[in-house]
């Protein structure tokens, strides 16, 4: 994917550099820039323009080290957002739905390792809040 190897655009024409260096505002208020930078196998239901990997693309970004530094910083980007920001810490919100992506997606690009260390993360955000996520938004992330 094109996109990910930093030769490429997302539907809205960002290249991921851009896509990265948004603020936490814009990443907030965006909503068609999390598929691009963490793609599935499986169509999004939010995004009908997003990539939808195929075996093929899987083995490419794997064997990409562009693609996995993309990934490390859409990681490590997602993971300070998330740090620095406390209105996704309710019951019910659209972030919820991000995470589950970015948990699968790293799962499939990077590995369990990277998978389980941001859903610890997330979890440990959750937890020191009081545990105000529902139930049903942490079950997504175990088993994401």
């Amino acid at each position: 994917m094109d996109f990910l190897k930093g030769g490429g655009t997302d539907g809205a024409g960002r290249n991921v550099f851009e896509v990265v260096a948004m603020t936490d505002q814009q990443i907030e208020t965006t909503h068609d820039f999390i598929q691009w930078l963490f793609p599935l196998t499986e169509p999004s239901g939010a995004n009908r323009r997003a990539p939808v990997l195929t075996d093929a693309d899987v083995a490419a970004i794997h064997d990409s080290g562009l693609a996995q530094i993309s990934l490390a910083a859409g990681t490590d980007r997602m993971a300070a957002f998330y740090q620095s920001n406390d209105h996704w810490l309710v019951a019910q919100d659209h972030n919820h739905l991000r995470i589950t992506r970015i948990i699968k997606s790293l799962r499939l690009l990077r590995g369990p390792g990277e998978a389980g260390d941001f859903r610890h993360l997330i979890l440990r955000l959750d937890e020191r809040a009081g545990r105000p996520v529902s139930m049903g938004s942490r079950q997504h992330w175990e088993n994401a």
